[in-house]
C-alpha cells in the first residue's frame, strides 16, 4: 500500500518538474530562436537597403553601395568637412549574403553566390524567380532567408544563409536534452528521498496501528475468558437468569470480535506458507456447506468452476477467502434471490467471482468496503456476529498471495473479484 503511495508521489512530483523543465527549456528555445532570427532579419534589411547596381569604375566593391554615403555627406565634404563616414555594423560585415537582380522585364542582371562553392548560381537564379513570381516580400526557403524589394528599375532577391542560426538551435536543444535528463535523473533520486520523509510518518503509524490491534487481541482474550468462566459457575449456583443471559451473550460477540482482530493481525503480520493449490477444487469443496445455508434462507447458490486451475498459496486462507465472500453474497441477498460463485482463467490470473442480486451499493461506500470495521448498514452495529472486518482480511489474503479484490455493480448485482495470479507449473 505504503509502496503504492510512494510511486504516486514520485509520479505526481516528476510530471510537475518535467511539465516546469519542459516549459522553462521550450521558452529559451524559442525565444532565442525568435531572437537570432529577428538579427538576420535586419542585417538582410540593412543589406537590400544599402545594395546599388554599381560599376567597380566607382571605386566601391561591385554590387555595394558605400554604407552611409549620401549627396549630404559629399556636399560636407566638398564645404571641408570631414571625409569619414559611418561604418556599417560588424555584424553586417562578416556576414554573408547572396543576391539575384532581375530587370523590371526579367532579365538577370546581376547575380552574387559571395563565392561559395556549395551554391549552385542556376539554382539560386531558379530560387528567385520562383520568389518573384509568389510575389511575398520576406520568409524562408530551403535554409536561406530572403528579402525581395523593387528598387529603381529591377527587383532584388537578397538570401542570408540560416544554416548557422539552425546549427546553433540544434545545439541548443542537444545541451538542453543533456543537461535537462541529468537534471531530471536527480530530481528523481530528489522525489523518491522527499516520498519517503513524507509517507514514512504514516507507515510508522498504519504499523503501530496493526501491532495496537494485535496486541489488544491477544490481551482481551484472557479477561473475556474470565468472565465466560465466571458466567458458567454464577449459573450453576444461582441458576440461569436474564441478566446472566446477557452477560453470557455480550462475552461471546466480544470472543467473536477478539478472533476476527487477531485473524486480521495474522494475515496482514504473518507470511503463511504456501503451496500449490487446485483452486477450483478449493473452492468447490468451501462452498458446499454453504448450500444448506442458503437454502435454509430460500437463496439458490449456483456454481461454476473451471478445471485445472491451480494457483500459489496458502490453502487456509483461500478457503477463509472463499467463505467470506460467499457469506457475505448470503447475507445481503433477500429470499427467492441466487447466488453465482464462478471461477475461471483470464489471462494469467485465476479469478473468483461472487455475485448476488440486491441493492446498488454507492460508488462512495464501494471506496470504503475493504476498510476495517466499516459497514454499509450503520444501524446494525455487531448483533449479528460481524464487525466489518470480514472484508478487510479479504484484501489482506489478497494482498498476501499477490492479487487484488474489487467490487462492480451492474443490473442490480452486486459482485466481488478476486484475482489472483495462476501458478505456471499445473498439471506438469
Amino acid at each position: 500500500m505504503f509502496r503504492k503511495s510512494k510511486r504516486k508521489i514520485v509520479a505526481a512530483i516528476m510530471a510537475v518538474l518535467i511539465l516546469l523543465l519542459a516549459g522553462t527549456f521550450g521558452i529559451i528555445y524559442l525565444a532565442s530562436y525568435a531572437d537570432m532570427t529577428k538579427e538576420n532579419r535586419e542585417l538582410l534589411k540593412e543589406y537590400v537597403a544599402s545594395y546599388s547596381l554599381m560599376d567597380e569604375t566607382d571605386g566601391l566593391k561591385p554590387g555595394k553601395e558605400e554604407p552611409g554615403r549620401t549627396a549630404e555627406t559629399e556636399d560636407a565634404r566638398g564645404k571641408g568637412g570631414s571625409d569619414r563616414h559611418p561604418q556599417p555594423p560588424p555584424a553586417l560585415e562578416l556576414s554573408t549574403f547572396y543576391s539575384v537582380a532581375v530587370s523590371l522585364e526579367g532579365e538577370i542582371l546581376k547575380v552574387d553566390t559571395a563565392d561559395v562553392a556549395a551554391l549552385d548560381q542556376e539554382d539560386l537564379v531558379q530560387l528567385a524567380l520562383e520568389i518573384i513570381e509568389k510575389g511575398n516580400s520576406s520568409g524562408v526557403e530551403r535554409n536561406l532567408i530572403y528579402r525581395m524589394e523593387e528598387k529603381k528599375d529591377y527587383i532584388l532577391v537578397a538570401f542570408l544563409d540560416n544554416t548557422l542560426m539552425l546549427k546553433k538551435a540544434g545545439t541548443l536543444i542537444e545541451y538542453t536534452w543533456i543537461f535537462g535528463g541529468i537534471t531530471l535523473v536527480a530530481l528523481f533520486f530528489l522525489a523518491r528521498f522527499l516520498a519517503g520523509k513524507i509517507v514514512a510518518p504514516l507507515e510508522e503509524s498504519y504499523q503501530r496501528q496493526k501491532q495496537f490491534i494485535s496486541d489488544a487481541g491477544h490481551e482481551l482474550k484472557t479477561p473475556v475468558a474470565v468472565v465466560n468462566a465466571n458466567v458458567e459457575l454464577l449459573g450453576r449456583q444461582i441458576g440461569e437468569n436474564q441478566w446472566l443471559a446477557n452477560i453470557r451473550y455480550e462475552n461471546e460477540r466480544m470472543s467473536a470480535l477478539i478472533l476476527q482482530l487477531l485473524e486480521l493481525a495474522k494475515t496482514e503480520n504473518v507470511t503463511p506458507p504456501m503451496e500449490r493449490v487446485d483452486y477450483g477444487h478449493l473452492v468447490c469443496g468451501e462452498a458446499l456447506p454453504f448450500e444448506s445455508v442458503a437454502y435454509e434462507k430460500g437463496i439458490r447458490l449456483v456454481t461454476d468452476i473451471e478445471e485445472d486451475i491451480c494457483v500459489w498459496g496458502n490453502p487456509g486462507q483461500l478457503k477463509q477467502l472463499v467463505s467470506i465472500l460467499t457469506d457475505n453474497a448470503i447475507r445481503h441477498s433477500r429470499r427467492g434471490n441466487c447466488v453465482r460463485l464462478t471461477v475461471k482463467k483470464e489471462k494469467n490470473s485465476a479469478i473468483l467471482s461472487v455475485k448476488n442480486q440486491g441493492e446498488e451499493i454507492p460508488p462512495e461506500q464501494r471506496k470504503h468496503l475493504f476498510e476495517r470495521f466499516y459497514r454499509t448498514d450503520t444501524a446494525r452495529s455487531g448483533e449479528d456476529g460481524h464487525y466489518g472486518l470480514g472484508l478487510a482480511i479479504a484484501k489482506a489474503i489478497c494482498t498476501a498471495h499477490k492479487g487484488s479484490i474489487g467490487v462492480c455493480c451492474h443490473q442490480q448485482e452486486v459482485e466481488f473479484t478476486a484475482k489472483l495470479p495462476l501458478h505456471r507449473n499445473f498439471g506438469r
